[in-house]
């Protein structure tokens, strides 16, 4: 998968990636809509399918709200990198089948509109823009189930053969 780069820098929080104001609709379209408004006026105009999201440290502190992922796939990004994630915004984003990376080096040199690739099972990121390649560390295959189904729920579905609907 590749897509242009929207980058930011640290300390993200669930209220700039989803405004609390917004958080009383729960629908994805809605929450996508207003996704980054805040940081970045133009995000929900200008982002496209598989688009990512490269950000410093802490991506995704503040609240626990699970707005925040929702809004961020919602609005087609098919990958946050990051050189850090806050552990509730990794655990949410694993849960709704966000795909995340977490690479000090990609997350420090890609620029704003570069064409970034990444191979979400290797773990390898290449900036197509500069020509350079780093590594991630890959999630193990039980997470990578998890997130290609969709997140938790669904795996969980598929698992026990939708015996619960």
């Amino acid at each position: 998968m590749k897509g242009k780069v929207f980058k930011y820098g640290d300390n993200v929080d669930t209220d700039v990636i989803i405004p609390a104001r917004h958080i009383n609709v729960s629908e994805p379209s809605h929450l996508a809509a207003h996704c980054m408004e805040d940081i970045d006026a133009d995000f929900s105009k200008t982002v496209k399918p598989g688009d990512i999201i490269i950000a410093g440290k802490n991506f995704g502190c503040g609240s626990s709200r699970e707005h925040a992922p929702i809004a961020i796939k919602a609005a087609g990004i098919s990958c946050v990198i990051a050189v850090s994630f806050a552990r509730i915004f990794y655990r949410n984003a694993i849960n709704i089948g966000l795909r995340i990376l977490e690479c000090k080096d990609a997350a420090e040199l890609a620029e704003a509109g570069d064409a970034v690739g990444f191979d979400f099972e290797t773990g390898v990121i290449e900036n197509e823009t500069s020509g350079k390649k780093y590594q991630s560390e890959p999630f193990p295959p039980f997470i990578n189930d998890i997130i290609a189904a969709g997140g938790l729920v669904e795996r969980t579905k598929k698992i026990l053969g939708g015996a619960f609907k």
